[in-house]
This record gives C-alpha cells, sequence and structure tokens, in this order.
C-alpha cells in the first residue's frame, strides 16, 4: 500500500479558526501560512510551520491553499489582491474556501480561479476554535471530483462529519447557511433566555447548568451560555471565540438567499435584528455571547463622586 499523500499546504487567515487548524495540518502536513499580523504567524512556527510575508509566498509551492478568512472582501484581497495567491498557484492546484461567503460568492471566487486553472473546493467549517485543534469540524463540501481528491488529505485532518453536498461550488455555501440560520437562532434563543431569568431574578448560572441537560438544551445554549453568565459576573469581557460581526454577516447572507428562493425566514430575520441591535451597541468585536446585554443590560457603574475646589466670583 502507497503512503497517503501529503500535500503541502498553504493556510491564509491565522483568526480563531485559522489558527487551530493550522496546528492541526502542520503537526502532519509541509504547511506554510500568512496572516497580516506577525505574532499570529509566529506561533505556528513552534508548531514546525513556516510562516510567510505575504498570501503569494504562502502558495508558492503549494498543492493546496486553505482560506481561513472573515468575508468575500478578504477572500478576493487573499487570493486576487497585490502578492495574492493566485500570483503564484500553480494550475490544478486546489483552493479550499473554508470561510462562510455565501453560495453566489464561492461561484464568483470559483470561476475567476477557473481562468487560470485553478480548482476550488467549497468547504464552510462548523464548530469552533478546541475542534478545530482537535480536527473534530463538520465541513460541508461543494466540488468537483478532481479537485476534492487533492484536497481530500487536509479536509480528513480537519473534519470528524465530511459532508459531499454536491459538485459546485455554492453547494456546500448554502448548507452552511442553514447551519448558521440555525445557530444564529440558537444564540438569539439563549440571550432571551438568560435574559428572562435575569428578569424573574434567577440565577442565571443555575438556569444554564439546569436547562442545558435536558430537553431545552442545545449546543449553543450549552456552549455560549456560560459564556453569556460570565458576561455578567466578570469585569471584563469573555474571550472572542466567535464575534458577534460574524453572525450579522451570517445572517445576512441567510436572510438573502432566503429572499432570493422566495422563502420566509422569520426566525432567522428577528435573529439578525438582534445582532444587528448589539453591532450597533459597539459590541461588533465582542464575542457573540455578549448580544445578551443587549436584550438585558449590566447595571450600570455607580457614578464616582468628585471633589471640586468652590468656585470663586470669576467663575460665575
Amino acid at each position: 500500500m502507497s503512503p497517503a499523500p501529503r500535500p503541502r499546504t498553504a493556510v491564509i487567515g491565522l483568526g480563531a479558526m485559522g489558527l487551530p487548524m493550522a496546528r492541526r495540518l502542520a503537526a502532519q502536513l509541509p504547511v506554510s501560512v500568512y496572516d497580516i499580523a506577525p505574532e499570529r504567524r509566529a506561533l505556528i512556527a513552534t508548531a514546525g510551520g513556516t510562516d510567510a510575508v505575504s498570501p503569494a509566498e504562502a502558495a508558492r509551492d503549494a498543492d493546496v491553499v486553505l482560506l481561513a478568512v472573515r468575508d468575500q472582501a478578504q477572500v478576493d484581497g487573499a487570493l486576487f489582491g497585490e502578492l495574492g495567491a493566485a500570483e503564484t498557484l500553480r494550475p490544478d492546484t486546489a483552493v479550499v474556501l473554508t470561510s462562510t461567503v455565501g453560495p453566489d460568492a464561492a461561484r464568483a471566487t470559483a470561476e475567476r480561479l477557473a481562468e487560470r486553472g485553478i480548482l476550488t473546493v467549497d468547504a464552510p467549517v462548523s464548530g469552533g476554535p478546541v475542534r478545530a485543534g482537535d480536527g473534530d469540524l463538520l465541513i460541508v463540501v461543494g466540488a468537483e471530483d478532481k479537485a476534492l481528491d487533492l484536497a481530500r488529505p487536509v479536509l480528513d485532518l480537519l473534519a470528524s462529519t465530511l459532508t459531499i453536498v454536491g459538485p459546485r461550488p455554492g453547494d456546500g455555501q448554502a448548507l452552511k447557511a442553514i447551519n448558521q440560520l440555525l445557530a444564529g437562532v440558537h444564540i438569539a434563543a439563549a440571550a432571551e433566555a438568560i435574559a428572562l431569568a435575569r428578569g424573574l431574578g434567577l440565577d442565571p448560572a443555575t438556569v444554564v447548568e439546569s436547562l442545558r441537560h435536558g430537553a431545552a438544551g442545545s449546543f449553543m445554549f450549552g456552549d455560549r451560555g456560560p459564556r453569556m453568565v460570565e458576561t455578567y459576573e466578570s469585569d471584563t469581557a469573555p474571550e472572542v471565540k466567535s464575534r458577534l460581526d460574524i453572525f450579522v454577516k451570517d445572517m445576512g447572507i441567510v436572510t438573502g438567499i432566503a429572499k432570493d428562493a422566495h422563502v420566509p425566514v422569520p426566525l432567522a430575520s428577528a435573529a439578525q435584528q438582534l445582532y444587528l441591535l448589539g453591532e450597533a451597541a459597539g459590541l461588533a468585536a465582542r464575542d457573540d455571547s455578549s448580544v445578551v446585554t443587549v436584550l438585558s443590560p449590566k447595571p450600570a457603574e455607580p457614578a464616582k463622586a468628585v471633589n471640586s475646589p468652590a468656585r470663586n466670583g470669576a467663575d460665575r
């Protein structure tokens, strides 16, 4: 039996998901990485990876390029911007798009890459940073067989559940949008439950610990609920594991494609409004669990008394 292929892999984007994915891949494959933050790139050196100063350099000798950036604007910059990866990628190499950008954006990206002979694997991921580092992600894929075969060793290292949705880029994005509909609604429902618990004078920590084990529990309630409780109990904001503005983007994708399909999504639309309210309240860069404070604000800190000198006649 021949040894499993070890594709040379570039990871572009070392955020909450990209960094643990890169670390896991670097333990098994030759990996080069790029991120705009040099300190993020330096973290991969201890895991056996090599950092690069641009997407083009990271992709120069790669068989597979994995994109783990935030949105379509960053996808375009990483691939087609100045010193973008598409400048150095060879024909018949594969770009794995793990970001949630929506079906139309994924297809447009695939068409631009195809003009250069580069293959696209539409493979948005779900599961969070811890599961990314453990290779326990849900990955949903839209790709033709040739592209999928090339990227399969990378995907198998990252996914415990790998679902091939269809043969076209955009197919994976469609299923990921449904995933985000459920995730976004579940987080919003968790926030409402904890806000109501506080309004009724119940201890939110007790509510979360009790209900997460029953029929009302969900992954998002069990995962975000404790962080919502932490928001109220701590003077500092919880660690950012998933930014709130990610769900502003993702619920926009959900409601947009639902409108195009003429399918009403009233719960997703209500959740989208909650995330928009959170963004307007300055929570965009906070963990998405902080959306609970839109419904049940933290008590304001008492104003500190200020001793000021007595006014003299010139002040009047």
